[in-house]
């Protein structure tokens, strides 16, 4: 196999590696914000089955819950999903593993915030609203922008996760290259391919970070 070949092969399964990793980060992260609030509710039936989905999602592998979604409609149900359901599953398993995780981050980071500030927000004529948005929301952006970007660096590479569900991304192909060629030249390929992309989404998140010194503690 020529070379050109080879990594058009690995960019064509590039482009569902980017595909999995954006949709992902475009539904988990808000509904990291719903969690955290569950995790965090005074009404304590949300809040015990709040804790019991994070510690579901955080104590059982991410290639377990993709293939529970993938094969659970047939077994338990009968249910034909059809052709595309591989990738709705993919999606569905990578948003609601990572909403676990981001939202123990919020929660985190929302806890972090000494009450005397909500306190003294009261006095000054703030609403409960207005006190999250604008004096608690920017301190918790920045303290939890750290704990953020390990995450999301961990995401690029278990995008190759998605391999368990017969998807193409970047691993697969260069899995299934490397068996039709033996070589080892595929995997290095797509290594350095991972590399670059966290490279580029560390360079992203710093920037950010630094954006973000106006505020100091």
């Amino acid at each position: 196999m020529e070379f050109a070949t080879m990594m058009e092969l690995l960019l064509s399964g590039l482009a569902f590696t980017l595909q999995i990793f954006v949709t992902t980060l475009i539904g988990s992260l808000p509904l990291g914000v719903l969690v955290a609030f569950g995790r965090m509710s005074r009404f304590k039936p949300v809040a015990l089955v709040t804790r019991f989905y994070i510690s579901v999602m955080r104590g059982t592998p991410l290639m377990l819950q993709l293939m529970a979604l993938m094969f659970g409609p047939y077994y338990l149900f009968g249910l034909q999903m059809g052709n595309d359901w591989k990738y709705w599953a993919c999606s569905i398993g990578f948003i609601i593993n990572y909403a676990a995780y981001f939202g123990e981050i919020y929660r985190g980071g929302i806890q972090s915030i000494p009450r005397g500030q909500y306190e003294a927000a009261e006095v000054l004529g703030y609403s409960r609203f207005q006190t999250f948005m604008k004096i608690v929301l920017p301190q918790v952006v920045k303290r939890i922008l750290p704990a953020m970007s390990n995450e999301i660096i961990t995401l690029v590479k278990d995008t190759s996760l998605a391999f368990v569900l017969g998807i193409m991304e970047m691993f697969s192909q260069a899995k299934a290259i490397a068996a039709s060629q033996v070589s080892m030249l595929p995997y290095v390929i797509a290594g350095v391919i991972y590399w670059v992309f966290n490279f580029i989404v560390e360079i992203i998140l710093t920037r950010v970070e630094k954006r973000l010194n106006y505020y100091h503690d």
